[in-house]
């Protein structure tokens, strides 16, 4: 099961939402060994497509040196799809790395830029078998 704030849940779907058509992707870092999201961290879509999506090599090496720093890794790996469900491509399932993370998928193909619904699922993807998991919105620290 995911546990998530929901201003880091709120800040995924604004970030999905700002990044439409395109799909947006980023982590949520937290301790190591956690398992708790902490410090949401926008990445660009290098490959700036609707129906992919890629690091910067650059940008998510600084991202590994800085949360190794910090003591940190990755809790969860989310991008959005852009005209599909939020369910993993063959694509995603392929390129799916780090298997103590939850893959957090946020659909904005109902409502795109504007206010609507999004489709919000997690999952666990390990050695390509793709598992979902609840998600548990939880109080934002400071509410």
């Amino acid at each position: 099961m995911l546990r998530i704030g929901q201003d880091l849940l709120d800040a995924v779907v604004a970030h999905a939402r700002a990044d439409h058509p395109d799909e947006a992707c980023g982590v949520i870092a937290g301790a190591e060994g956690s398992d708790e999201p902490s410090r949401f961290v926008p990445m660009i879509n290098a490959a700036r497509s609707p129906t992919f999506y890629e690091f910067d090599s650059r940008d998510l090496l600084a991202l590994y040196r800085d949360m190794d720093a910090r003591g940190e890794e990755p809790i969860v790996i989310y991008h959005s799809h852009t005209a599909t469900q939020a369910y993993p491509s063959r694509t995603d399932v392929a390129y799916a790395s780090e298997p103590q993370a939850h893959y957090l998928l946020v659909s904005t193909r109902e409502s795109g830029r504007e206010p609507g619904p999004a489709e919000i699922r997690s999952y666990r993807i390990v050695e390509g078998a793709v598992v979902e998991e609840e998600v548990q919105i939880v109080a934002s620290p400071g509410r």
